[in-house]
């Protein structure tokens, strides 16, 4: 427990800031996945427009300091790798 008004404050601004980047984080696990499904159903317009949107919320998490740059440099790779793959 808090002992204090501002360490009160602090929880308060760290539970808010772990709902923000889990929402965040499941939004980037997500947009990969959606891109996994339309690779996996072999629809080539649909998956390059899930690839699109993938990479860029990738960089939005990078951006905002939920994944480190060299981790989303990691994984927009990876995506474009799958992507070449399937074609």
């Amino acid at each position: 427990m808090p002992n204090n008004k501002s360490a009160s404050k602090r929880v308060l601004i760290a539970q808010e800031r772990n709902r923000r980047n889990r929402a965040a984080r499941s939004v980037l696990r997500t947009s990969i996945k959606k891109l996994d499904a339309e690779l996996a159903s072999g629809n080539a317009a649909a998956a390059k427009e899930a690839y699109t949107a993938a990479v860029k919320t990738v960089d939005r998490a990078a951006t905002k300091g939920l994944i480190h740059k060299n981790n989303a440099a990691r994984k927009k790779s990876a995506l474009t790798a799958k992507l070449a793959a399937a074609k």
